[in-house]
């Protein structure tokens, strides 16, 4: 039987939820390419406008200092980051895993942020697949709002597997993923992040 959430999921959204090792590379990568896609005719538009006009994205270093420490109880690993060129677009993400104990089945969190330079038609593609609500014997899907913010949540009782999407100051994806821990810590999560300094960054 397939798992619906996860593949409602893989549709509806082009930030999915990947492995903490390499998700928000991959990410960036598929960002580069939904940008080509959504705006072959945009492009053209963009290439008569003076280039001071068309945004750019943040240096990664400005967004490291966003990924909270650990909490007590947890380690968490160097925080990692870059800023690539993709095709010709530029693509900033920052990433930073968390993990409480050894065990192999211990608690973990991964905390990523994708700069997506403001672009409009990425911006409303993901933002408009974020209106799906349901609730299933497996877990929920749901939209939500952080002060002003559009966001969606989902949650997998197999595993415990929490995905949270906030788009902050309509340009930066933020993106917590849990595993091994209830659906109420993707909040707990979210609340030690400031979300007034990330939406200030420039």
């Amino acid at each position: 039987m397939d798992r619906v959430l996860t593949n409602g999921l893989v549709k509806v959204n082009r930030v999915q939820a990947l492995s903490p090792e390499f998700g928000m590379k991959i990410v960036a990568l598929a960002l580069a390419a939904s940008i080509a896609l959504i705006g072959a005719s945009d492009v053209r538009g963009a290439e008569e406008e003076p280039a001071a006009l068309i945004p750019e994205v943040v240096d990664f270093s400005k967004l490291l200092p966003l990924l909270p420490e650990a909490p007590a109880d947890w380690t968490a690993d160097k925080a990692e980051g870059s800023t690539d060129d993709a095709g010709g677009v530029k693509i900033t993400s920052v990433h930073r895993d968390y993990k409480k104990g050894t065990a192999d089945n211990a608690p973990t969190t991964s905390i990523s942020i994708l700069d997506s330079a403001a672009n409009p038609e990425y911006v409303a593609a993901t933002t408009a697949a974020w209106n799906l609500t349901a609730t299933t014997p497996e877990g929920y899907t749901k939209a939500l709002t952080v002060e002003g913010m559009p966001g969606f949540e989902t949650f997998e009782n197999e595993g415990k597997h929490g995905t949270l999407w906030l788009m902050v100051a309509k340009r930066y994806v933020l993106q917590i993923e849990t595993q091994s821990q209830e659906s109420k810590d993707l909040q707990d999560w979210l609340k030690r992040i400031d979300l007034k300094k990330l939406a200030a960054v420039k």
